[in-house]
């Protein structure tokens, strides 16, 4: 079983994109932060890899999906409460992303999101497993 997630996405401005997460509230590994990338921590075991887009290309040879114009992927995140899914939602409209939905309540999951400076999409929740039905 895995120990570690890292996740990689491609970035168009690093710097621009280290500047969103940081006001969102995120930190940042410094042992794994250059020019051309950074390693975004987001849980105690799951970091984010922001790559330049050149430095992405190192990795893959496929084109480099416009994520404002094709979902990649979905990036979701499960956070304490829906105060806090709806601080991180408003904390990354001011910085300059974009919500494309609006909040979704189910009862036992409640989830808002928004797209990042390129683009990815990022989904905040709040779940309570207990209130799951078996």
């Amino acid at each position: 079983m895995a120990s570690k997630i890292f996740l990689n996405l491609a970035v168009k401005d690093l710097k621009k994109s280290i500047v969103f997460f940081t006001q969102l509230g995120f930190s940042f590994n410094p042992q794994f932060t250059d020019e051309q990338a950074t390693c975004m921590i987001t849980g105690k075991n799951i970091f984010v890899m922001l790559l330049t887009e050149q430095r992405f290309r190192d990795f893959t040879k496929k084109e480099i999906c416009n994520a404002h114009k094709n979902t990649e992927v979905l990036i979701a995140i499960d956070v304490e409460s829906k105060k806090k899914v709806d601080e991180i939602v408003q904390k990354a409209i001011f910085a300059g992303g974009t919500t494309y939905m609006e909040p979704q309540d189910h009862g036992s999951m409640y989830a808002h999101g928004f797209a990042d400076l390129d683009g990815h999409q990022w989904e905040i929740m709040c779940m309570d497993e207990r209130a799951i039905p078996l």
